[in-house]
């Protein structure tokens, strides 16, 4: 009969030594799973630190955009109906930061320039760098005015105008499209610039 041979039985000894690696193995996991843990706290409180820093200058960039928009609607508007004589079209009137306000037929309105006459009136949306919602917006406006202007029996057209201290041409050029006359700056003084065809009245 032949004796098969088998390898000796681990003893204590090597059991020993191949639990300590597996416990020296899982330890090591754990301790990059805690770094990582605490990295991840890191870069969550950094992300949170910049988020307020931003949120804090967006509230200050908003606050200066606000203020240029006002020093540029001041420094626009004392020579607007001039420009605009030059034109063809002379507006006797001109009012700065008008509004209307009709809570009957939940209208309300926030003009930056009004120029005015018997026929026609010229709603100035003047912005620091106007954007395409910009001019959206001014096209609401000036459907807002008209349908106020029919309840009250105003039969007068309304034009629109967009000044802005930097425009970008793909912006210059959706508001000549809509029919609005472009306002913006030529050295010491500004240029207007009429619509690419006959400016839109409403």
């Amino acid at each position: 009969m032949e004796v098969v041979q088998t390898a000796n039985p681990p003893n204590f000894e090597s059991v020993w030594a191949i639990l300590d690696n597996v416990g020296k193995r899982l330890d090591s996991v754990g301790k990059k799973q805690e770094e990582l843990t605490e990295s991840q706290k890191e870069l969550v409180e950094s992300q949170k630190k910049i988020e307020r820093i931003v949120e804090k200058n967006a509230v200050e960039m908003g606050k200066l955009s606000k203020r240029m928009g006002e020093v540029v609607e001041y420094m626009v508007a004392p020579n607007l109906r001039e420009k605009f004589r030059e034109l063809g079209y002379d507006f006797p009137q001109a009012h700065q930061n008008s509004d209307v306000s009709d809570r009957k037929n939940n209208i309300f309105i926030e003009i930056d320039v009004k120029l005015e006459n018997g026929d026609k009136a010229m709603l100035v949306e003047v912005k620091t760098k106007p954007t395409t919602e910009d001019v959206q917006d001014h096209i609401k406006r000036l459907e807002k005015m008209r349908k106020y202007a029919d309840l009250h029996g105003d039969k007068r057209k309304f034009l629109g105008t967009v000044a802005g201290v930097v425009i970008s041409d793909n912006v210059k050029e959706y508001i000549l499209k809509q029919g609005f006359f472009v306002i913006e700056p030529s050295g010491e003084t500004f240029n207007i610039i009429p619509p690419n065809n006959k400016p839109k009245e409403w």
